[in-house]
Parts: structure tokens; C-alpha cells; sequence
């Protein structure tokens, strides 16, 4: 089932304008309709979709970290009807360095638990009204410093103790004198004793 058209024209006209506040349209022609939205139009899309083109079922939110790119924010909402569901996928960019952006809780009360989780993993702060919302850490203990779906978080059991099992990505038996240092790990004198 592919998208309907009148979704991408609703899109399209809500955010049509100078490149710089414009969305892009992605159609992968299986039925899944991708906008990008710049970040501070966050919240309007996600109320256009609710609000705009019905789409009132919140599947879920997350971010992924493009490292030098910065954190893309991803929120996945559909529309049911009767032997169908129709879907659409908002994306935002971040900056990597203080990441923030329009909370949707608002819009999608279960957006809250995806925010806070969000937040938690990736370190991007959520607003209402311009202030950063306190989000109690959700997954990992109170004491617990950084967030570890950031790709470049130490993953300090990979320091410690050496990975088990096959060989890392670049071994072979005849590898070069200096072996690499396995995904994760960083260079001795950046961490650790």
C-alpha cells in the first residue's frame, strides 16, 4: 500500500519555504513516508501528523548518533484503518554538542518514556517552553555516568578484560605486528590505569 497522496502534499505545503525551514520528503515506495524537518520545526511536525493527516497511533522515538553529524532524532507514528496501516517516520538533526529539542509528550503522552530513555542513552535534552525537562534516569542506576548508546562511550568491559571469542574485524594470522584495538576500546593512554 503506498502513501497517500494528499499526506506528502499536506507535508510538503506545511513546510514549504526557504530551504533553510523546508522539509524533505523521502518515498521509499513501500509505503513508508520519511520527513526531515530542521530541528526548531520539531514539534509542528509531529503535530501535523497528529493533528494534521490523523496519524494519532505514537509507535515509537530514539535518536541515532552519526558522530560528527550529530544525533538524529527519529519518531515513527501511523495510522490505522480497516485492513490497513499507513505509517510515517519524522527525522531531525541534532547538533552534537548540546542537543536539545521541542519535547512531543504534549502531542503523544507516550512519547514521555521514549524521551526519557532518549535522553538517558544519547544525552539529548528535551524542552517545553525553552527549559530542559528534569527526566529521571529511566534504565541505568543513579550513579551511572555518560550515555552509553553514544558511539563514542568507553565501554570499559572491553578495556578490562579481552573479547572473547572470534577474532576482531582486520585479524587474520597474518596481521601486521600491531594488533588493532577491537570496536569500543580506546587507545590505552586515553583510559584506564
Amino acid at each position: 500500500m503506498t502513501v497517500p497522496e494528499e499526506w506528502a502534499v499536506a507535508v510538503r505545503a506545511a513546510y514549504d519555504g526557504p530551504p533553510a525551514v523546508a522539509a524533505t520528503v523521502h518515498d521509499d515506495g513501500f509505503g513508508l513516508l520519511a520527513v526531515d524537518v530542521p530541528a526548531e520545526r520539531w514539534l509542528d511536525a509531529v503535530r501535523l501528523a497528529h493533528d494534521g493527516l490523523g496519524l494519532v497511533f505514537f509507535d515509537w522515538l530514539s535518536a541515532v548518533d552519526e558522530l560528527d553529524g550529530g544525533f538524529r532524532l527519529v519518531c515513527h507514528v501511523a495510522a490505522h484503518a480497516p485492513g490497513a496501516v499507513r505509517h510515517l517516520l519524522l527525522r531531525t538533526l541534532l547538533a552534537r554538542e548540546r542537543p536539545a529539542v521541542d519535547s512531543v509528550a504534549g502531542v503523544f503522552a507516550g512519547a514521555a518514556w521514549h524521551e526519557r530513555e532518549t535522553h538517558e542513552m544519547f544525552g539529548v535534552d528535551f524542552l517545553r517552553d525553552g527549559e530542559a525537562l528534569d527526566l529521571a534516569p529511566l534504565l541505568l542506576p543513579d550513579s551511572f555516568e555518560g550515555h552509553p548508546l553514544r558511539k563514542d562511550f568507553v565501554l570499559a568491559s572491553r578495556v578490562a578484560k579481552p573479547w572473547p571469542g572470534a577474532k576482531e574485524p582486520g585479524e587474520s594470522a597474518a596481521s601486521s605486528r600491531r594488533r588493532p584495538r577491537a570496536p569500543g576500546v580506546p587507545d590505552p593512554g586515553e583510559w584506564g590505569p
